[in-house]
């Protein structure tokens, strides 16, 4: 696993890449607005829903603050995902456009 900097995130994002990113914060939190096209999967129900995301492209994880995100990442790891990235900092540190 290895982490991304929100950054680099949204620079990709503005080049116009389609990327796979999963939000994994509460309903709340989502509300208050989320990365555009982010998949919302709260951390909680991961176990159950793992299988939406796809193994084979580049997923990047996002919570509030990068700890819940970190965790989904090591949790996908165990089952099998080797192409998981930690957006650090989490919406914290996102300066990029939000949907709601």
């Amino acid at each position: 696993m290895t982490n991304i900097h929100p950054v680099d995130v949204r620079e990709r994002l503005k080049r116009g890449e389609k990327l796979n990113i999963v939000d994994v914060r509460e309903d709340e939190e989502v509300a208050t607005g989320k990365i555009p096209g982010a998949k919302h999967i709260r951390l909680n129900e991961l176990t159950d829903r793992w299988q939406e995301i796809s193994p084979d492209e580049e997923t990047i994880i996002v919570c509030r603050s990068g700890n819940r995100s970190d965790a989904a990442c090591q949790f996908l790891y165990t089952v099998g995902y080797r192409n998981v990235k930690n957006m650090m900092g989490g919406m914290n540190n996102w300066e990029g456009d939000v949907e709601k």
